[in-house]
């Protein structure tokens, strides 16, 4: 039985805003039946997947997981936007996979600092920053060890202490942005308010960043099967 198949079903529901009675009306099913399809009860039959690609108007693979973007369609290094195309940085020779990844990460980090901005809050862009510089400096870290002959001066803190200090610094980043989300005050940082400008659905993203959607789902996709992956 397709795992994903259930969740996106329910999903598509949800994000169309229909009831699960007028949404097995439609599909030409009792409200029982799809009720088990998206639970993953039941396995639907080909008939039924098209259907449902023609009503919520998604390809099949998209419903099946099989691919992040609505249409159905694959991604290539070669689609994907790049944010500044002139800047020097942006050219890596040799593996795709680089090209690619970095792609589908600085096209995400648009849509996120987009976000940001409309949401207009300081406290949370700023741990959100600090989160994800601090991510990319343990990277960095790593990278630099992997020759002995690097500069060490480069950074002040101890090799042996970064990785449990970046860590701690970003959980309590992460904490503070999670609360800040939350509406909570805390430490004279202020809450969130202007949540309407965070509604997301597949949909909306696609509409409001036609250019870096596809690498922010692609992405979520990416990030998702890694989890799954080391879980087993």
């Amino acid at each position: 039985m397709n795992a994903d198949f259930p969740r996106i079903l329910t999903l598509l529901r949800k994000e169309k805003g229909i009831s699960q009675k007028q949404a097995a009306s439609e599909l030409g099913v009792s409200q029982a039946l799809l009720s088990h399809y998206e639970k993953g009860i039941r396995e639907c039959g080909l008939e039924f997947l098209i259907r449902c690609a023609d009503f919520y108007n998604v390809s099949c693979d998209y419903l099946l997981g099989r691919s992040p973007d609505r249409n159905g369609s694959t991604i290539t290094v070669d689609e994907l936007p790049e944010y500044d195309s002139t800047s020097k940085e942006n050219t890596f020779r040799g593996s795709i996979l680089p090209t690619l990844n970095k792609k589908l990460i600085v096209n995400s980090l648009n849509i996120l600092f987009d976000l940001l901005q409309k949401c207009n809050n300081k406290a949370l862009t700023n741990e959100i920053s600090s989160f994800l510089m601090l991510s990319v400096y343990r990277m960095f870290r790593i990278i630099h060890s992997a020759n002995p002959k690097n500069q060490q001066a480069l950074f002040t803190v101890p090799t042996s202490l970064y990785t449990h200090y970046a860590d701690a610094a970003m959980q309590i980043s992460e904490a503070n942005a999670a609360a800040i989300s939350a509406g909570e005050v805390f430490a004279d940082h202020e809450p969130l308010k202007n949540r309407e400008q965070l509604l997301m659905t597949t949909e909306s993203l696609a509409n409001g960043y036609p250019l870096f959607a596809s690498s922010l789902l692609n992405l979520i996709q990416n990030s998702e099967n890694k989890i799954k992956s080391d879980r087993k």
